[in-house]
């Protein structure tokens, strides 16, 4: 006699999923949600089904002329770019909403994909593109840029034995301009360097406090470091020297724009596993779980709007004395780990965040190591 498995209940089915989903009677009124709705409108189901659909959303919100929409179709319908922002707290909300009759009764179900998600997949292809690009530009001038600037420097040096003080001035400003772009030219060339690299499991918080020991003792020798970890997170699969160059990079970005004079400067670095988040990677057959998350924050005045579409393009910076090279290389790196970096700007709280794959073992098993 064989024995028989149990299904899982339609309630346990809602519950699991990552999106939030809300179910509204036929008169406005909330009927049920899931754990992931009563996340996102911070509430719990007690309180929401005290309430209508239109105390949830804002005033004249998309959404319910939506379910309207339904109830006259008999059929679902989509809306994208819905502007949800939380009338309670005032958070800033751009979701996807799929709406879908159940039942003859004017029942309708809500299903919300936060917009933030989806632009983050396809903002990491544009960052994974502006990469590419660079990679052949960091070659073409590693060749055509550095050998004549090789000239230029020697012709100077000749020329300043023979010159009078007035002309040595000049001289020592050319050889340091071409010192200038050498450097230039050499941090582009790591963009170049497409060779395989070992990668295997990577204790992310062995990292950060590499990155903390390096920071503290020299450009953020002057900012508080809160750290903020999940000590149950599984290794990552990547390189630690080049993990620790990205979040490096993005400590040294942090510090700069807290400022050297901030007498409450702060950084906040945190871990946290995320689930239900997947991507597709080139190299890869399917979509790959990266539920690591590496966090950066800090209390400094924040990124311009107009900059942010650009923030990973190469050569964008808000510093006077900046290459805008920096976030290019951290964008290159973490797209060839397949994982995900991205800004979430506000005054006095700006936060990068790397979201990476967990490390398995060929076998398919997860390291604990």
């Amino acid at each position: 006699m064989s024995a028989t498995v149990d299904a899982p209940s339609g309630d346990l089915v809602v519950n699991a999923l990552p999106l939030p989903v809300v179910t509204i009677g036929p008169n406005g009124e909330i009927l049920d949600a899931n754990h992931a709705a009563e996340t996102f409108f911070e509430l719990s189901l007690r309180v929401m089904r005290r309430q209508r659909l239109a105390e949830l959303v804002p005033f004249g919100s998309p959404t319910l002329a939506l379910v309207d929409e339904v109830r006259r179709r008999g059929a679902g319908v989509s809306e994208h770019r819905v502007d949800l922002a939380n009338p309670r707290s005032g958070a800033e909300r751009v979701v996807d909403v799929l709406a879908t009759p159940l039942g003859d009764d004017g029942t309708v179900v809500l299903l919300f994909q936060e917009r933030t998600l989806t632009d983050k997949m396809d903002r990491q292809l544009t960052h994974r593109g502006a990469a590419r690009s660079l990679t052949a530009l960091g070659a073409m001038l590693a060749h055509e840029i550095k050998n004549p600037l090789s000239g230029i420097r020697g012709a100077a040096q000749l020329l300043e034995q023979s010159a009078s003080e007035d002309d040595r001035l000049l001289t020592q400003l050319i050889c340091d301009e071409a010192d200038r772009i050498v450097k230039l030219v050499e941090r582009m060339e790591l963009f170049s360097d497409e060779r395989p690299v070992e990668r295997g499991p990577v204790n992310v918080h062995g990292v950060l406090d590499q990155v903390k020991r390096l920071a503290s003792s020299g450009f953020a020798r002057h900012i508080r470091f809160v750290e903020a970890y999940d000590p149950s997170l599984p290794p990552v699969h990547g390189n630690r020297d080049e993990l620790i160059q990205v979040l490096l990079n993005l400590v040294k970005n942090a510090a700069e724009a807290v400022g050297v004079d901030a007498l409450d400067g702060e950084i906040v670095l945190s871990t946290a596993f995320r689930a239900g988040i997947r991507l597709h990677v080139p190299g890869a057959r399917g979509r790959v779980a990266l539920p690591i998350e590496v966090s950066v924050c800090d209390n400094g005045p924040g990124i311009p709007p107009d900059l942010l579409p650009y923030l990973f393009d190469p050569f964008v910076t808000t510093k006077t004395q900046g290459s805008g090279l920096g976030l290019a290389l951290v964008a290159k790196i973490v797209g060839a780990h397949g994982g995900v970096v991205e800004c979430d700007p506000a005054p006095r709280r700006t936060t990068f965040r790397v979201l990476l794959p967990i490390y398995s073992a060929r076998d398919g098993r997860g390291s604990s190591s």
